[in-house]
């Protein structure tokens, strides 16, 4: 727990060397931890944490997803096993995936399979009067063949019981390979098609997974499709890894890398060619990568001129100009939108979130509930703010709508940090603790659906974040 609370005490670059070289800080006032991690950083505490060593690892554990509350008024649905005409058994469970990412969203509650009232395939009519005794509103049928040449082919259709209308299908061909992002796709359509919001079933998460003791541990950086599948480590190394960022095109990742004996460094990595460069390491602090809507820019935390400052960094050129110059610590910048930033600042005394202009100026406050405020997300359409939210009954996830300027408290932990909203705004992922090891948790916007995601193997995450929408 000590680790945990003495990040949330702390600038995010500042948190891991509180937690291996100042362990008793963690017991401060929020305000004074703050300040000070951000201090000993600046002072030369690097130099205890960096033996690094950089490795490609195989895939990892899954994290397993569980939902401890879902919506009210989920949509019951009745999603049939997909007909396979090849020999053998059918290459992947489609409906299944199906069935477990609506179920996990809390919006809808797919009929049991032992309920289903008839097994119709692709290209079968339904009898919607059957379908309506079963108390189902919709119902999905598909069906797998082997492709022409090779893969498979994949098509389903989505059906209105109530209004006996066909609502939408189609078929693609896949491989092996693309068999769960086909079942993905499938989700994201159903989910569009009945609310009206494009799903977010199809994209991945970026997370930070720490296993290990104390003095002996394994941090990596990685990689999983959004229902904890497919996990992939980018990066492997014996001391810290801080503050994954996607790029808007989701391929790059920026993130904090201590490798370098002397001073951290930020870098970014393609994940599909695995490549990487470092982009900037001056003196102190180097933190907090945040990518500009247009995908040019990252906004960081540096300390090499003094006190942590926000600056904008160039990424193909490398200039750097800064944003913010005042005695208070400045970091955790994120981007409202091409031309500003939310940043978190103690320059009122105690953590609070504030926004200024990309190109530097006044800045404003833009919260006042509570008296530690920090780690802000941004939705992607610029309508709310997610925040790590303190008021004296730990800390929990807070969110703000930009328009009301309305604050509601999403979360009901006491250690809840880091938020990241998924690409269609309609959830928030966050790092928390449960059973003594670091989870993360996934809430609704309204907090009616609830999710609890760890990894199999044990170990412990931190740091996600969730991808755009794949150009």
């Amino acid at each position: 727990m000590s680790e945990i609370l003495s990040k949330l005490h702390a600038v995010a670059m500042a948190a891991i060397a509180i937690r291996h070289a100042l362990p008793g800080d963690a017991c401060r006032s929020p305000r004074a931890a703050f300040r000070q991690g951000a201090r000993a950083l600046s002072g030369g505490v690097l130099s205890s944490l960096l033996l690094f060593g950089v490795l490609v690892a195989p895939a990892q554990a899954v994290i397993e997803i569980e939902i401890t509350q879902g919506g009210e008024n989920a949509i019951p649905i009745a999603i049939v096993p997909f007909g396979w005409t090849g020999s053998g058994e059918p290459p992947e469970d489609i409906a299944a995936i199906v069935d477990a990412d609506l179920q996990r969203s809390g919006n809808f509650a797919p009929l049991n399979r032992q309920d289903l009232v008839a097994n119709p395939v692709s290209g079968d009519v339904p009898r919607y009067a059957n379908w309506r005794l079963s108390g189902t509103d919709f119902l999905l049928i598909g069906g797998i063949k082997p492709g022409p040449a090779s893969g498979y082919v994949v098509e389903f259709q989505l059906y209105d019981v109530l209004q006996q209308t066909l609502m939408t299908g189609f078929s693609f061909q896949v491989t092996d390979q693309t068999l769960r992002s086909a079942a993905h796709q499938i989700s994201d359509e159903v989910y569009e098609e009945i609310l009206g919001i494009p799903g977010a079933f199809n994209t991945q998460i970026a997370f930070v997974s720490v296993s290990g003791v104390v003095g002996d541990r394994t941090y990596q950086l990685q990689l999983a499709d959004a229902d904890g599948e497919n996990p992939q480590a980018m990066l492997t190394s014996p001391r810290p890894i801080l503050s994954p960022a996607w790029a808007p095109d989701g391929i790059r990742i920026a993130y904090v890398s201590f490798e370098n004996r002397t001073q951290s460094a930020i870098y970014v990595q393609d994940r599909e060619q695995g490549s990487r460069i470092k982009v900037i390491s001056r003196a102190g602090i180097n933190g907090a990568p945040s990518w500009s809507p247009d995908g040019e820019r990252l906004a960081v935390t540096l300390s090499f001129e003094g006190n942590p400052d926000i600056y904008i960094l160039q990424v193909d050129s490398g200039q750097l100009r800064r944003v913010t110059d005042s005695d208070a610590i400045d970091t955790e910048p994120v981007w409202l939108d091409n031309e500003n930033l939310v940043f978190t600042s103690d320059r009122s005394g105690g953590p609070q979130l504030y926004e200024v202009s990309a190109r530097g100026g006044r800045a404003s406050r833009l919260t006042f509930d509570g008296n530690y405020n920090t780690s802000a997300t941004v939705s992607p359409d610029g309508s709310t703010i997610a925040f790590v939210h303190g008021a004296g009954s730990g800390f929990q996830i807070g969110m703000i709508d930009r328009s009301s300027g309305l604050f509601q408290t999403l979360t009901q932990g006491t250690l809840d940090e880091s938020p990241s909203f998924s690409p269609n705004g309609q959830m928030i992922i966050y790092a928390t603790e449960k059973n003594g090891r670091g989870t993360l948790g996934a809430v609704s916007l309204d907090g009616s659906v609830v999710q609890s995601l760890s990894l199999d193997d044990g170990g412990s995450v931190r740091e996600p974040a969730w991808s755009p929408y794949s150009k």
